[in-house]
């Protein structure tokens, strides 16, 4: 299904700095809640000179440049500004480690890094070993280095004025790089189509407007921010408050100031504005649908609407493809599961040969599309990996699903979450649902670990809410009445945090690799 047409993201940003030149596009509060604001003209202008800045920094189509970057509005000049010459952005998170970025940055054969001052240091460290990185340029900063270029210095001298390209729609405009777990993480190659798409799929499941506003506080560097809020308020002309950080103290404070309308969240931060203290001004904000990934308990479904009023709506999406199931906003809306396919995509659920599955039976979610389109392009240098992941136009997401009699997809699982217990199969998921419901715990993470006789036994990592107290066997107790016996956890261990993504996902192959520290 072409939904796109020949457009790329150079026409779309063109197209709505011609016809919508004074309107707001881009509002960005920083941590000290200093605020920016730009019209989609003023914005294209700036975009136009991240280009040109590119162009004479002998940047070329094709070539990949790396943004470490915390949200910032600079963030989303150089993306686009890349773009429009051809150039693909590389993004990378600004906590990742030494080893972290000399591998992506070798691997994405990047050219040039721009990062913030507290990063400096360590892009100067690995820049010696990246033989591809030509440039490093500090950002939101009037000192640098000797060998380091300061990026305001380089927009003030390049033109606004940009002239033709030879883009077309299929060329690549991002490579994301997906978490790694047992191997290196691959980079997720992502055309202007593809962005394109994903805007266009997500304004229409969220019925927006030109008049909407995202609120967006999930990082600019991971899939969720760039697909469904920039990209969706992009396409239709809409605008974005972006924020510097995630603050749950004020996240409702900076919907209400900035007029915003709709927003995006996952259950991790979620949780974390409903452990805030109850405020009366809660409830007075804007905001009409509030799209999130990853459940919550029913609980906390309840405790949310009562306390915030701000509708919900669980979808599902991967770096690979990004928005293939949404909850419907015209028919009955199941936020227990993440929903039914959206336009242009087709969805199944198949056993381990490829085989469909009747509803209420758990197996493996596929999802058809067109590569380039609907789909990632593939992965970069890594052409049996994409085999495997893309096989005759359906994309195999390695997440456990069910389909109920009424077609609603429920997650249950990452397939490598399962537990193997017994010859039984445990979702760790499950097990966290039963948990996290106790009075007394805030989150949990279930994992299997290795056991001579059963091939795994269950155990389950505990954060309990501030100020309370609970011992293993009361979890263990807790799930007993409400869980299979093979299900229930044979360990209890309490932690005081767990590792998780940039957005929020536990990092369970970290726990796993770290396994149980001695209680129980």
């Amino acid at each position: 299904m072409n939904i796109v047409g020949n457009r790329t993201l150079r026409s779309v940003l063109e197209h709505q700095a011609r016809t919508k030149p004074d309107k707001t596009f881009l509002i960005y509060e920083d941590a000290q809640e200093r605020v920016e604001t730009l019209t989609y003209g003023e914005f294209d202008h700036v975009v136009n000179r991240a280009a040109n800045m590119l162009l004479a920094l002998g940047v070329k189509k094709g070539d990949k440049f790396n943004l470490h970057l915390s949200n910032c509005p600079e963030f989303l000049y150089l993306w686009l500004g890349g773009a429009k010459i051809g150039a693909v952005m590389v993004p990378t998170n600004p906590v990742s480690t030494a080893d972290e970025m000399e591998y992506i940055l070798t691997h994405s054969e990047s050219v040039l890094s721009v990062t913030q001052p507290d990063c400096l240091g360590l892009l100067q460290e690995v820049r010696t070993r990246c033989p591809n990185l030509r440039k490093l340029i500090a950002c939101r900063t009037d000192q640098a280095p000797k060998d380091t270029l300061l990026l305001y210095e380089l927009l003030q001298r390049a033109s606004p004025e940009l002239g033709p390209s030879d883009l077309t729609c299929q060329d690549e405009a991002g490579m994301i790089y997906t978490s790694g777990t047992t191997a290196r993480p691959k980079g997720v190659l992502m055309t202007h189509a593809n962005y394109i798409y994903v805007g266009e799929v997500a304004s229409k499941s969220l019925r927006l407007s030109p008049e909407d506003r995202h609120l967006v506080v999930l990082p600019l560097f991971h899939g969720n921010a760039q697909y469904y809020s920039t990209m969706s308020a992009l396409v239709i002309g809409a605008s974005m408050a972006l924020m510097e950080r995630f603050s749950a103290s004020r996240y409702f404070e900076q919907a209400r100031r900035h007029g915003c309308t709709v927003a995006s969240l996952f259950a991790a931060p979620m949780r974390m504005l409903l452990a805030q203290p109850e405020n009366p001004e809660d409830r007075d904000h804007n905001l009409r649908l509030v799209i999130f990934a990853q459940n919550l308990t029913e609980a906390q479904y309840t405790e949310w609407d009562r306390r915030f009023g701000a509708p919900l709506c669980q979808i599902y999406g991967m770096t690979e493809v990004p928005l293939p199931m949404a909850n419907p906003l015209d028919y009955s809306r199941k936020n227990t599961a993440i929903g039914m396919p959206t336009l242009g995509y087709d969805a199944r659920v198949v056993d381990e040969e490829g085989q469909e599955l009747p509803p209420g039976t758990p197996g493996q979610l596929i999802v058809r599309g067109q590569p380039g389109w609907g789909l990632m392009k593939g992965y970069f240098k890594n052409p049996q990996a994409t085999a495997e992941t893309i096989r005759d136009g359906w994309l195999w997401t390695g997440d456990n699903v069910s389909m109920d009699e009424d077609g609603y997809f429920h997650f249950v699982d990452r397939a490598k979450d399962m537990i193997k217990r017994s010859g039984e199969n445990v979702a760790a998921s499950e097990v966290e649902r039963v948990i996290n419901m106790h009075p007394k715990v805030f989150d949990s993470a279930v994992i299997g670990v290795p056991d001579p006789v059963r091939d795994e036994a269950v155990a389950a990592l505990v954060i309990l809410k501030d100020g309370e107290a609970a011992t293993p066997e009361d979890i263990i107790e807790w799930c007993r009445g409400r869980l299979t016996k093979f299900k229930v956890p044979e360990y209890v261990e309490f932690r005081e945090s767990f590792p998780r993504t940039s957005v929020g996902k536990v990092q369970k192959h970290i726990l796993r690799r770290e396994g149980l520290r001695g209680s129980s």
